[in-house]
């Protein structure tokens, strides 16, 4: 199958540290290629992939200190994609609502990966796109919109093998982790007073962005002290995985409806149990009591804490290797890519198959 990966030009793919929806695009394609599929990769021109890739800037945005509209490179990749469009069988964006009325102009068979959440402006768009194809990453980020034309819900995936098993957790001193993007929805607000509440060390790691930078100066760089409560920056994803594998819990006291939260599968996946509120994705994502407890209130997170050594951190490995693979993730998006090919054929009368190269039933 001839197929376009078009990724968001913010971060390279995959991410150096944080970056979900660059990492799940970085394993799709590449895993896509290794199975004989031809793939573009429509990202920045500092991407490492296995497929064809196609840049109109050398690297990502984030990180050029030159890029003054960073929207324009957006357009001129939409305008890229648009005129190759009948060189693909299908085109897979990943990039929010702004594709839309891009995708609405080709003929090529296009899906929509929704890896974010709605506000009442985006949510009005998507509404007028209704029909559309699109992929949901939990069921719980499906039924906020539940008029689209959804072709399915595909958990995100992870390389296990990238993530080392860590069987005794840390002990001098034991901890717990906070890993993700430093803003109000993250909740690192209230990480910070469950280890004050029971005494533990908290380690933190994730990116500001400019949009958080007051919050992070008012509500979270006044109780770093270095000691109980550390912030690491940025880290690499070796350094990332040992934070978390070495943790006694990650917390993830999200305080909106995360749409999936891929730090609880990555987490999961080193052994370390996570304690979350249970809202948006988690119920789908945790199982309660097995591998890390929902909870409802801070003081359930808190009282969460003094639980969570008596649970079998293998377990927790073994869930992400069932449910939340790479392999797992991409049988399901070849598997939605037919659907929405077979409905073509429905409508024009030839079928394109999975097979590559591009085969044609009459």
């Amino acid at each position: 199958m001839r197929i376009a990966q078009v990724s968001p030009l913010w971060e390279k793919v995959p991410p150096p540290g944080y970056g979900g929806i660059e990492l799940v695009v970085g394993h799709l394609t590449d895993e896509l290629c290794r199975r004989g599929h031809h793939v573009t990769l429509f990202a920045s021109g500092d991407s490492q992939t296995l497929a064809d890739l196609d840049a109109v800037c050398p690297q990502a945005l984030r990180l050029d200190p030159n890029v003054i509209e960073p929207h324009a490179y957006h357009i001129l990749q939409y305008k890229r994609v648009l005129e190759q469009a009948n060189e693909f069988d299908i085109i897979h964006f990943h990039m929010g609502y702004p594709a839309l009325p891009y995708a609405e102009m080709m003929t090529t068979a296009v899906v929509h990966t929704l890896h974010n959440g709605f506000n009442p402006e985006s949510h009005e768009v998507f509404r007028q796109y209704r029909n559309q194809n699109y992929i949901s990453i939990s069921d719980a980020q499906q039924q906020r919109v539940p008029e689209l034309n959804f072709v399915e819900t595909i958990h995100n995936g992870i390389a296990i093998e990238d993530y080392p098993f860590v069987e005794t957790p840390a002990t001098d001193p034991p901890y717990l982790a906070f890993l993700g993007r430093f803003s109000p929805e993250k909740g690192p607000h209230h990480a910070i007073e469950i280890a004050k509440r029971t005494g533990w060390t908290l380690k933190m790691a994730g990116k500001i962005d400019r949009v958080d930078r007051c919050y992070f100066d008012e509500q979270i760089f006044p109780h770093i002290d270095g000691t109980q409560i550390q912030y690491h920056g940025e880290l690499s994803h070796g350094d990332k995985a040992k934070l978390l594998g070495y943790a006694t819990a990650s917390l993830f006291p999200i305080t909106w409806d995360e749409p999936f939260g891929l730090v609880s599968i990555e987490s999961m996946c080193t052994g370390t149990p996570v304690i979350a509120f249970g809202r948006g994705a988690v119920p789908e994502i945790i199982v309660q009591g097995t591998t890390g407890f929902i909870c409802n209130t801070l003081e359930e997170m808190v009282a969460a804490v003094s639980q969570v050594t008596t649970l079998n951190r293998q377990a927790s490995r073994d869930l992400v290797s069932r449910g939340f693979s790479v392999s797992s993730m991409v049988e399901k998006y070849e598997a939605a890519y037919q659907q929405v090919l077979d409905e073509r054929w429905s409508q024009n009368g030839h079928r394109v198959t999975t097979a590559s190269p591009l085969v044609v039933v009459s």
